[in-house]
């Protein structure tokens, strides 16, 4: 038997003059899904209360939730998710990562697409990195960051150390001064942390290795796109 496939675009493209309800509704028909289930999902994606807003009163958020419920309605074994948190608020893009584990621990397939990589370091088990249409690296976060080699830097409350001090730390490659911490890095952080905490320098402390984002900006560049 062929999987199920669901697909939620970028730009939401409804029905004209129906409800959220209505909308919802309509897609759950196409697959002979009970109402019940429909309005169960705009439960899920925090719609319930739009339930009779017709869809082009609905904020942009609040349309690219109901554009997911939509594509998720008929309980799909694959899923094509393109932006899917474009125009959300921090709450309701939470949310909707915790809706996108719970139908991968469920052992369905999310294909998504995003331009925010701590989305997609949190979410995917494999990321590939495009530009141009070209894909340029392919494996799981852990192994992309790795790969990068990047120092880790390490702040620390500027009125814990001095300057001098702490350019003579064991493996500290630099040392630079914001306005309110000193920024070490160091490719051994393991080395340089007990040094710290032997000076009681450990009180605010911020630890920052490679992420997604620094990956893909190596792999891109950092130029302006037209």
């Amino acid at each position: 038997m062929l999987p199920r496939i669901g697909v939620q675009l970028q730009a939401s493209a409804f029905f004209e003059r129906l409800t959220a309800r209505e909308q919802i509704h309509t897609f759950a028909s196409l697959y002979a899904v009970p109402a019940a289930t429909a309005d169960e999902w705009l439960e899920r994606v925090g719609l319930a209360d739009k339930a009779d807003t017709r869809t082009e009163k609905l904020s942009g958020g609040q349309a690219q939730r109901l554009s997911i419920a939509c594509a998720l309605v008929h309980d799909p074994d694959v899923v094509f998710l393109d932006e899917p948190t474009a125009a959300l608020d921090p709450q309701a893009r939470r949310n909707l990562w915790e809706l996108l584990s719970g139908l991968t621990d469920s052992g369905r397939t999310v294909v998504l697409t995003t331009h925010y990589m701590d989305e997609a370091e949190v979410l995917c088990d494999r990321v590939g990195i495009m530009d141009a249409g070209r894909m340029l690296e392919l494996d799981t976060p852990a192994a992309l960051v790795r790969g990068l080699d990047a120092p880790v830097r390490v702040a620390v409350a500027k009125h814990l150390l001095e300057p001098e001090t702490a350019e003579r730390g064991p493996a500290v490659d630099s040392v630079e001064v914001d306005d309110s911490n000193l920024v070490l890095t160091t490719r051994q952080p393991s080395t340089l942390l007990p040094w710290l905490a032997e000076r009681q320098a450990l009180e605010g402390l911020q630890v920052r290795g490679a992420t997604l984002e620094d990956v893909f900006l190596e792999l891109t560049g950092r130029e302006y796109r037209a």
